[in-house]
């Protein structure tokens, strides 16, 4: 048994993950090379190798003839008999050969075949390990800069991440460690050449499914995807189950799932929408957050019309456009957003438009104002307390009754007259009794009985007290 042989190609075999047999196959072929170039030629060259103990015999074929013209090929009657006395003219004999024989230089030609086949099949297998992982992210350690270019090894292999599928402002340390995009895999005769991205919008639905489970186990399924590399992206996600929230899935808990891909990209903002069949629908979800009035999409032609409010116009187109043209992509419509305005003079909305959202938008909020209301003992929720002056929640304690809001300071009807407050436009209920006396306000303004005000308060004696209130001050 070869001993020392057979450990070397088990080493081989584990550690360039080389097949043994693929190994055997470039020996023999190296060891009949070699014979080729010691005798001239190898065609009567015969060799015999146990696979299992990878012993060889190397055999040259002659035939036995009277008269010898070619010693490769051919052996006299006398010689073949010296071998075995059986052999007869035209017999083959089968004459052993000596690899030690061999000389320097067909020797080394033999260890070069086998150390390119050795580097052919390292090759092979590198480009299968990372041809299967096309299309797919993989982890690499950032090596350094050539040029603009990063140098990046992946293990096995080395990628070389190009300035176009750089994001803009990233910067990377050597020894850093970095998820990168495989967009393709090539053979070349140096070995395989790999195409990494950090720019590719599949990058980032990669990281969806490593990250969230439902993703990757097909419940909850990215339908659309549309990126601005280091800016933002915006993913459309369908559930495949009724009872599976596809946004809640893909954000997680506290946001623990998104955030870890906002980490790896390095801050880039990430919109997740709900993706419908229904086009209008899909247009109104991809220009979020800004909210839209109406939607009219034509499937054939790809467009549809968005209006939003006058205040949403900028939302929705976005910096510099970016939001209107990511949910373009997304959803693959050309969009034409308008303002109300634009939309009432374009004609697409009718001139009264505004008077009559205006009206909707009054009664939307009437209703419920007068629902709400704060019924008897209602402040005491709100952290008043019934003892305190009503609508103003503070303590007796802390404001003594005629500190700081003196009659003589605040004159009766000075600054409140009656057609600017008519009485009982909205004051009862935010004042109730006893209320106005510490406020300051006149008795005509408030009809008796709802502010609790005294007699000595009348029209004829205002004069005189304004009069008095004069006098002192010029003393």
């Amino acid at each position: 048994m070869n001993t020392e042989l057979l450990e070397a190609l088990n080493i081989l075999e584990e550690e360039k993950e080389i097949s043994k047999e693929t190994l055997l196959d470039a020996i023999e072929n190296s060891l009949l090379n070699a014979c080729k170039n010691h005798f001239g030629k190898a065609d009567n060259i015969r060799l015999i190798m146990d696979r299992t103990t990878c012993e060889y015999q190397l055999f040259a074929e002659k035939t036995v003839v009277e008269d010898v013209e070619d010693k490769l090929e051919e052996i006299s009657l006398e010689d073949a008999r010296e071998i075995d006395g059986k052999y007869e003219l035209g017999d083959i004999v089968q004459i052993p050969i000596e690899s030690k024989s061999f000389g320097r230089i067909a020797t080394q030609n033999a260890k070069n075949l086998i150390l390119q086949k050795i580097r052919e099949e390292e090759r092979k297998v590198v480009y299968e390990q990372y041809f299967e992982k096309e299309k797919d992210i993989v982890t690499g350690i950032v090596q350094r800069y050539v040029g603009r270019n990063v140098s990046i090894n992946l293990g096995k292999a080395d990628a070389m991440l190009t300035e176009n599928e750089q994001v803009k402002g990233e910067v990377f340390k050597p020894t850093e460690r970095i998820k990168l995009y495989v967009v393709e895999v090539k053979d070349t005769t140096k070995g395989p050449k790999i195409l990494v991205s950090r720019t590719h919008p599949e990058l980032v639905k990669r990281l969806f499914e490593a990250e969230v489970t439902e993703v990757k186990d097909g419940v909850v399924e990215i339908k659309s995807i549309a990126r601005e590399a280091g800016s933002r992206t915006k993913i459309a996600v369908w559930s495949n189950d009724p009872d599976v929230d596809p946004v809640g899935a893909c954000v997680g808990m506290n946001g623990a799932r998104v955030n870890a891909i906002v980490n790896e990209l390095r801050g880039e903002k990430i919109d997740i929408i709900n993706w419908s069949d229904n086009p209008a629908i899909l247009i109104e979800n991809a220009l979020s957050p800004a909210k839209v009035i109406s939607v009219m999409a034509d499937p054939d032609d790809k467009t549809a019309g968005v209006i939003v409010p006058d205040y949403q116009l900028s939302l929705a187109i976005g910096k510099e456009g970016q939001n209107a043209r990511l949910a373009a992509r997304l959803t693959g419509y050309k969009i034409d957003i308008k303002s109300e305005t634009q939309a009432i003079e374009s004609g697409d909305l009718p001139e009264n438009y505004l008077e009559l959202s205006e009206g909707v938008f009054e009664e939307e909020y009437e209703e419920p104002y007068e629902e709400e209301g704060y019924p008897d003992g209602g402040y005491a929720e709100e952290g008043y307390e019934e003892d305190g002056d009503a609508g103003e929640g503070y303590e007796e304690e802390d404001y003594p009754a005629g500190e700081g809001y003196e009659e003589e300071d605040y004159p009766a009807g000075e600054g409140f007259e009656e057609e600017d407050y008519p009485a009982g436009e909205g004051f009862e209920e935010e004042y109730p009794e006893d209320g106005y006396a510490e406020e300051g306000y006149a008795k005509e303004d408030y009809p008796a009985g709802e502010g609790g005000f005294e007699d000595e308060y009348s029209e004829e004696d205002s004069d005189e007290e304004d009069e008095i209130i004069f006098e002192e001050v010029e003393d």
